[in-house]
């Protein structure tokens, strides 16, 4: 992945900086159900498309990467009260995460249905588990946080998170 080979690296010992803090973000590839109440025709499933956005009736598009669930709601709400609805009350919650990718010294690499939850060595099991050569007690991650890619070099229990890259190394005998 020509990404990962450009991303800040972080010291094993520092592996906690690449951990998000606070909500979870919303980006490319989630699938969001969004209902917005008495109004069934409006209530649906709804992609975030490549630009970062949401395609919805009456409102068209509305920007939903790097927004919480909660400030999305807000700003679906917004749209719909200038000029369509009153008293609009919206809920949004994360119907499928975006999915993330094992690479390396695993039995079958690609990308993978999230699960909240999961750590690399889960990750690792739903590739197919590790290969003879693979490196059993590390492995590097890759992940957006804010604008960059970091890389960090992080044990098999460490929390995997939407969208990341796990990259799994050879080991030396």
């Amino acid at each position: 992945m020509t990404a990962g080979a450009c991303a800040p690296r972080v010291g094993p010992s520092d592996y906690a900086l690449a951990q998000p803090s606070g909500p979870y973000r919303l980006a490319t590839g989630d699938r969001l159900r969004i209902i917005v109440f008495g109004q069934d025709n409006l209530s649906n499933i709804y992609a975030v498309d490549g630009s970062g956005r949401i395609a919805m009736p009456l409102i068209d598009a509305v920007e939903a990467q790097g927004r919480t669930t909660r400030e999305l709601e807000r700003a679906i709400e917004a749209k719909l009260r200038a000029g369509y609805l009153r008293e609009p009350k919206v809920s949004v919650e994360v119907d499928t995460y975006r999915p993330f990718f094992v690479l390396g010294e695993v039995t079958n690499s690609g990308q993978f249905p999230y699960v909240p939850g999961m750590t690399v060595q889960t990750a690792v099991a739903i590739a197919g588990g590790f290969t003879p050569r693979g490196q059993r007690s590390y492995a590097e991650v890759t992940r957006q946080i804010e604008d960059q890619l970091v890389t960090a070099s992080v044990p098999i229990t460490y929390a995997v998170q939407p969208g990341d890259t796990i990259v799994i190394k050879e080991r030396w005998f």
